[in-house]
């Protein structure tokens, strides 16, 4: 592990992740990576616990980490990987909490945003596991139940941005805006500036329409299941 990510999600984090791939120090771990690995909600459930953990049991085969879960551990991560480097991800924080209240927090609590998942959750019991842990971790355990409470929410952002400041030496601690672009992640990391635009991935306007699209198959579903199972009946009444 070369660089551990302590900025919460929705502050560039799938950008940041994009441009660490690109410049050698992937794969990347990102709250996207327990969607392919669902063991991997288990095991954050028992860390967020405050249970025992092998950092290596999940993040052996990554060169970098950034996102949920990973920011509320950065302390640990920097414990296990003293070498690693940290980069602290950051954005306004009327803009980060509206951003987040309209994806993640929309489509992982209660309400009409997580049908899309709730379905898919009916078909892939791991699913249930993850959102679990994202409720007990980020919902509940970081923000106490109050996300919702827009200041109270803002202020535990920039508490923890104060305490990242605080507890992690400078000359091992980049704080960045991805706005920034290439330069001051590339001298943070030794690295050569590619030629290349600055990756600017998964915006809220986008993760809306992901929803928007969610929405539309969790309600075409159901109705083509009842399709199928009407022309099945059909098929077997004439076949009697």
């Amino acid at each position: 592990m070369k660089v551990i990510g302590a900025g919460f999600g929705r502050t560039g984090t799938s950008s940041l992740k994009a441009a660490l791939e690109r410049l050698g120090l992937g794969p990347c771990y990102h709250m996207t990576e327990l969607f392919g690995h669902p063991a991997h909600a288990d095991f954050w459930a028992r860390a967020a616990k405050g249970d025992s953990v092998e950092w290596p049991e999940i993040l052996r085969n990554y060169e970098s980490a950034v996102d949920w879960p990973v920011c509320s551990f950065y302390k640990e991560l920097m414990a296990e990987y003293p070498e690693a480097k940290v980069v602290l991800t950051v954005r306004g924080a009327e803009a980060w909490h509206e951003s987040v209240r309209t994806t993640i927090h929309e489509i992982s609590t209660p309400g009409p945003g997580s049908l899309p998942m709730r379905l898919v959750g009916m078909f892939a019991p791991h699913i249930k596991k993850t959102v679990r842990m994202v409720d007990e971790l980020i919902w509940r355990g970081t923000f106490d139940g109050r996300f919702e409470e827009r200041e109270y929410a803002i202020e535990v952002f920039e508490r923890h941005v104060r305490e990242v400041k605080k507890r992690v030496p400078s000359e091992r601690l980049l704080v960045f805006d991805v706005k920034e672009g290439w330069e001051p992640l590339c001298d943070f990391l030794g690295a050569e500036t590619p030629d290349e635009p600055f990756p600017r991935l998964n915006d809220a306007r986008t993760f809306r329409r992901v929803i928007l699209a969610g929405h539309v198959a969790a309600i075409a579903a159901p109705i083509s299941l009842v399709l199928i199972a009407s022309f099945i009946v059909r098929r077997m009444s004439r076949r009697g």
